[in-house]
């Protein structure tokens, strides 16, 4: 997949191309599906595909103090799109001035004379321009009336229900791991720096790395405990990921992501890495004493290394 950045009024001289335009969080099976047929038609039609897609939420642009939940950081979604061998990513910085262009503009200024964008691929309930008040229809007139293909993607559906990043968000807030992989396609990863914690793990045989996310707005799954893989330095971990407020220790409402790496020695701190969450073990809770707690994580230990082991 090649990446291209584009810039102010730059234009794009490797299409035509047969595209599809959005955001693409997570970029899922449903995200995939379309692909898919961008991809084939291009085949059809001996031309390259590409995916034209924001580095910034639209929404985070045009709303300063918007916080967007997401699946994936930018450079996240690049790997992820590379996966489904797309030719082209087509990188389009979202601006105040773009938020304002009706549907026509945007096609005929942006999507055809700048990017060069010769069959566009419309998601089933995707909708682009100022205030998005256009559908389907009216970007299909628009592209007969400037010689733009303009074809409407099939949707993806399972058990009758449509596939959404939304969804996937909601399944990951509920603690529901294996479904939203199923979704993704993919496990669902955080990544980020090791820093300082309270170092209470230690005292009770379980260290843990605090992970402090790359990503400011990626998407924490519900509290409790899972059976995750960790990747430190190309080299791959089981674990047991907590997170939570650390109730049995003190009552503070901030939010605790930390990582105890089986069979792991040394010191990780100001160092990166990435956890993929295989399953959820159990709920965040308060217990009466630590014995209780300690008595509790040998227990989980005990799930993790279980589920772990089914997963090979």
């Amino acid at each position: 997949m090649e990446r291209i950045d584009l810039s102010g009024s730059k234009k794009i001289n490797d299409g035509p191309f047969v595209s599809s335009v959005g955001f693409f969080d997570g970029v899922h099976i449903g995200h995939r599906h379309l692909i898919k047929q961008v991809k084939e038609e291009a085949r059809k039609l001996g031309l390259p595909s590409a995916i034209i897609t924001f580095p910034v939420h639209p929404r985070k642009i045009l709303q300063k103090n918007y916080q967007p939940a997401l699946l994936c950081g930018y450079e996240e979604k690049l790997e992820q799109l590379s996966t489904t061998h797309i030719d082209y990513c087509i990188s389009l910085p979202f601006t105040q001035e773009l938020s304002r262009l009706p549907a026509r503009e945007f096609m005929d200024d942006v999507l055809k004379k700048q990017i060069g964008v010769h069959t566009l691929f419309v998601g089933y309930d995707h909708r682009f321009g100022f205030n998005r008040e256009e559908g389907f229809t009216e970007y299909k007139k628009y592209g007969d009336e400037m010689g733009m293909n303009v074809i409407q993607a099939d949707e993806y559906q399972i058990a009758g229900e449509n596939i959404s990043s939304t969804k996937i968000r909601s399944l990951l807030k509920k603690g529901e791991i294996t479904q939203a992989n199923s979704l993704l396609s993919y496990r669902y990863t955080l990544s980020g720096k090791i820093v300082e914690g309270y170092r209470v793990g230690r005292t009770i045989g379980f260290p843990t790395a605090n992970i402090c996310s790359w990503e400011r707005y990626k998407v924490v799954p519900q509290l409790g405990v899972y059976a995750v893989l960790v990747h430190i330095r190309d080299i791959m971990y089981e674990g047991m990921l907590y997170i939570g407020t650390r109730p049995t220790l003190h009552d503070d409402p901030e939010v605790s992501v930390e990582v105890n790496i089986f069979n792991f020695s040394g010191d990780l701190y100001n160092q990166s890495l990435t956890v993929e969450f295989i399953d959820f073990i159990r709920a965040d809770r308060k217990f009466d004493t630590m014995d209780e707690l300690v008595a509790q994580i040998h227990k989980d230990k005990s799930l993790v290394l279980t589920r772990l082991k089914s997963e090979k």
